[in-house]
């Protein structure tokens, strides 16, 4: 099995070599590789990634969110990797989880998403996002019959099914939600783990307090719309 972490990073200078060293831990009992996908930081992300020699891709403009991780997927999909993971490079998600991760992928699942509400430990996000969360389960269950209770998890293993379509169909603006959708309606194996999530290490969220009511109302309308438009992620 060959598995990629791919991290998608925007402005992570302040984290960054504290996510690799964790993720170096873990490569130390799992053989896996990792990519690094710098989203045109405006910090020093790139110059220290650099400078410690981490796998690094640069885009040569900013892509948001979606761009940059459908980028990871690509490398992945076109180096023939079995397994891809996401996972931030802000230190909100341990690298730990890893292996739980590609057990459930190993056992069948398409997807498996690190959770952060199933024994609900730890940093559990702020109280706009808990709502959208809520909301968001509710549309995917009442679409697809799948409950998926960490909708906007952005920590999580997907196997070369999803890879493949992840590479070619990617939403650009906070995807998680929609993919998630996309995948029980399609009825892919989706299987959550509990998790236990930190604050972030550094630098700031996408997701500003304003920004959070266009989020909400976006990402409604897109779950909502494939959930009746899609249902074959093959076709």
């Amino acid at each position: 099995m060959k598995v990629l972490v791919i991290l998608p990073a925007y402005n992570e200078e302040k984290a960054i070599v504290n996510t690799i060293t964790s993720l170096k831990k873990v490569k130390e009992s799992v053989e896996l590789d990792y990519v690094i996908i710098n989203d045109c930081s405006k910090d020093s992300t790139r110059k220290i990634c650099e400078k410690n020699k981490f796998n690094i891709i640069n885009l040569p403009i900013n892509l948001g969110i979606g761009g940059a991780v459908q980028t990871g997927y690509k490398y992945a999909f076109e180096h023939g990797y079995d397994i891809a993971i996401q996972m931030d490079a802000d230190g909100q998600h341990n690298p730990a989880y890893i292996p739980e991760l590609i057990k459930e992928i190993v056992a069948g699942n398409d997807m498996a998403i690190a959770s952060r509400f199933i024994e609900k430990r730890g940093f559990q996000s702020i109280a706009i996002r808990r709502v959208g969360i809520n909301l968001y389960s509710m549309l995917i269950k009442l679409f697809s019959g799948k409950v998926i209770k960490d909708t906007t998890s952005g920590f999580r293993a997907v196997n070369k099914r999803i890879i493949k379509y992840f590479a070619l169909n990617y939403p650009v603006d906070y995807p998680e939600p929609e993919t998630n959708a996309i995948l029980a309606k399609s009825k892919c194996k989706i299987a959550e783990i509990p998790v236990e999530m930190n604050e972030r290490d550094g630098g700031k969220s996408s997701i500003t307090f304003f920004k959070s009511f266009y989020y909400a109302i976006k990402v409604t309308l897109a779950v909502i719309i494939t959930s009746l438009t899609k249902g074959n992620i093959d076709g």
